[in-house]
């Protein structure tokens, strides 16, 4: 991994920090590629049992960097579908489809598909003073990185339609009290707060998280019907699990579990 990500693992959390202060986090191709890497770590590294992402400086992500599209430059137009398919996707779709807990820490202005990849993740905290910005319409695009998608469900087409059409900073508190992050807090305790949430999720019970995960992202477009098999799979999983045998033998000790994600 390049130092355009940092990571480090301990008790379990995968942090994966954006690391292009100067540049507010804004996305370069390697950078793309470093985070991707740290996603799909956190994948397949079963020492991982949550991640949090946040970022260096003053800014958690300003999208993309625009100075690597300047069109004053000449040459054809950019194919920015294909740069969604090459290197945004992937990343999102490593996000949503990890099944361990993912903190997000926004420690100021998420823009673009910064915004949209901050919201993709499972609990979001963002400092006071962050701003989340669905920028795109201000260069004639679209929102992308999963943006159309998660604005839509988590606050209904009309605020939706409103902060993609105008590109309005969406203030931290704002955002909380919409319910499109969990919680916004003092800028100081950011990052002490993350941490001790992802450390707590990482002690849990991760199989049983994960599979909690996958439904509630399921219920967005399953029947009743379809959540309630899901619901059935997951919980023979879950039930089967040395993670829930610990728990109900842990509650009849009167002690604190000791889960291994398994």
């Amino acid at each position: 991994m390049t130092d355009t990500v940092l990571a480090s693992l301990a008790d379990g959390v995968l942090t994966l920090t954006l690391n292009r202060p100067e540049k507010l986090n804004a996305f370069n191709e390697e950078m793309h590629l470093a985070l991707r890497a740290g996603f799909q770590r956190a994948h397949d590294d079963s020492q991982v049992r949550a991640v949090l992402l946040t970022g260096a400086g003053r800014g958690f992500c300003a999208g993309q960097d625009l100075g690597d599209r300047d069109p004053r430059k000449g040459g054809p137009a950019p194919d920015l579908g294909q740069t969604l398919e090459t290197f945004y996707n992937p990343t999102l779709r490593l996000i949503r489809s990890l099944e361990k807990p993912v903190v997000c820490a926004v420690n100021g202005v998420a823009a673009g598909a910064g915004a949209n990849i901050a919201i993709a993740c499972d609990i979001v905290l963002a400092a006071k003073s962050a701003k989340f910005v669905q920028a795109f319409s201000k260069i004639g695009l679209i929102p992308d990185a999963g943006g159309s998608f998660n604005l839509t469900r988590i606050l209904g087409e009309p605020r939706a339609k409103a902060l993609t059409l105008l590109a309005e900073p969406l203030p931290a508190a704002t955002a909380a009290d919409w319910g499109l992050i969990w919680k916004a807090v003092e800028d100081e305790a950011l990052l002490p707060e993350a941490r001790a949430l992802a450390a707590a999720l990482a002690a849990g019970p991760t199989l049983g998280l994960g599979l909690t995960k996958r439904l509630i992202q399921a219920a967005a477009t399953n029947s009743l019907d379809q959540q309630l098999d899901l619901e059935r799979d997951c919980q023979r999983e879950a039930g089967r699990s040395a993670d829930y045998a610990e728990g109900v033998t842990a509650f009849l000790e009167k002690r604190k579990p000791e889960f291994k994600g398994q």
